[in-house]
């Protein structure tokens, strides 16, 4: 597959917009997101690979005439990925559904704890305000 501007930019708009789903709070839509970029990614990495050749087995065929293994390799390695994260985020939905009978991710209450501490510019009750003293440079000195 020889690389052209049209795949290049096809590539691209994919793992974009894989990338704007996983920003979404729907698992369905992150679902949706990781299998969009998880294709994109492939193109990219078959862009990478460069013109199609001979295969490469030594001693049949020329080494300049053979195709880089490397990139379909990687290829395999990351459709292998993009379905194990896809089976996790599925499971994910699944028992999200289960459980709240609807497939949104909700804000954790941690997270917004510490976020209206930041707001307000306050530490928190376990924060111990340390500051270091001259104590330490004369046990070095001796």
């Amino acid at each position: 597959m020889s690389g052209n501007l049209t795949l290049a930019i096809v590539a691209g708009v994919l793992v974009a917009s894989g990338v704007y789903l996983l920003t979404e709070r729907s698992l369905t839509r992150i679902l949706i997101g990781v299998l969009v970029m998880g294709n994109g990614v492939n193109l990219l990495f078959m862009l990478a690979a460069g013109p199609a050749g001979n295969p490469p087995l030594l001693g049949m065929f020329p080494t300049e005439s053979m195709t880089d293994p490397l990139p379909q390799a990687m290829v395999l390695t990351a459709i292998v990925i993009t379905m194990a994260v896809s089976a996790f985020v599925v499971t994910m939905a699944y028992r999200s559904f289960q459980l709240n009978g609807n497939d949104e991710v909700s804000d954790d209450v941690e997270d917004r704890r510490i976020r209206e501490l930041a707001e307000r510019d306050d530490v928190s009750d376990s924060y111990e305000d340390t500051s270091f003293s001259d104590a330490g440079e004369d046990m070095v000195s001796e």
